[in-house]
């Protein structure tokens, strides 16, 4: 899913709700705070949303945009329209969204939740799909471990999700796993800058082919 259709579900769940305010949950909020977002993240064509001041309205929102309506039909992507309920979301969530308005959004504007507080509910959720979300997430360099300990400390988990316990354990493997694969690219990155510095450095008579004190021999192409 590209800004754009974000956007473009933005805009026409205010035409069938004639409401101006939605959150958007789900992976697609990522949105909001990275509109650039790699490509892996973007895979699903779903946005879950709810307005908030009138949520029971998501019915019409799944009606009129859902899977299998024309909407998606003619434009290939979709809305879920969820409940303030679907997601486990960390403490203050509210205080951390991101919105996206523009003029394709004609007035309307979609609050995205951002990036830890996404992964948080993913791993609440601890399906093979959000757990493969989550570690693009972290592939991307876009969660940060003290941050994502202390969001989980902070939500309510319902009894539907996965325990407490398991979802740290998954954060911390995934962040071990991360960790060890950005080290060797960390001292690839180290011995180049040390190889450039000393290139950088070396003085005239140590060029290649030359004795000290006389001049580089002159080829026949010079």
């Amino acid at each position: 899913m590209r800004r754009d259709q974000l956007e473009h579900i933005i805009r026409a769940a205010a035409d069938i709700t004639k409401e101006t305010d939605f959150i958007v949950i789900g992976s697609q909020a990522i949105l909001g705070q990275y509109p650039d977002a790699p490509v892996e993240l973007l895979v699903s064509m779903e946005v879950d949303l709810y307005p908030p001041a009138k949520p029971e309205l998501s019915d019409f929102i799944d009606g009129a945009l859902g899977r299998d309506s024309l909407f998606e039909k003619t434009h290939g992507i979709h809305a879920d329209g969820v409940s303030p309920t679907t997601a486990s979301l960390p403490a203050h969530w509210e205080d951390r969204l991101t919105p996206v308005c523009s003029p394709n959004t004609r007035g309307a504007t979609g609050w995205c939740i951002e990036a830890h507080d996404i992964a948080i509910a993913k791993y609440a959720a601890g399906r093979d799909k959000d757990l493969r979300y989550t570690n693009d997430l972290w592939a991307n360099g876009m969660l940060d471990f003290e941050t994502l300990t202390e969001r989980l400390r902070n939500t309510e988990l319902k009894p539907t999700d996965k325990p407490h316990e398991w979802i740290e354990g998954v954060i911390r493997r995934h962040q071990r796993l991360h960790d060890t694969a950005r080290r060797p690219r960390a001292q690839a990155s180290s011995r180049a800058a040390h190889a450039a510095a000393q290139r950088s450095t070396a003085g005239p008579t140590d060029a290649p082919g030359t004795d000290q004190g006389q001049a580089p021999r002159r080829g026949r192409d010079d």
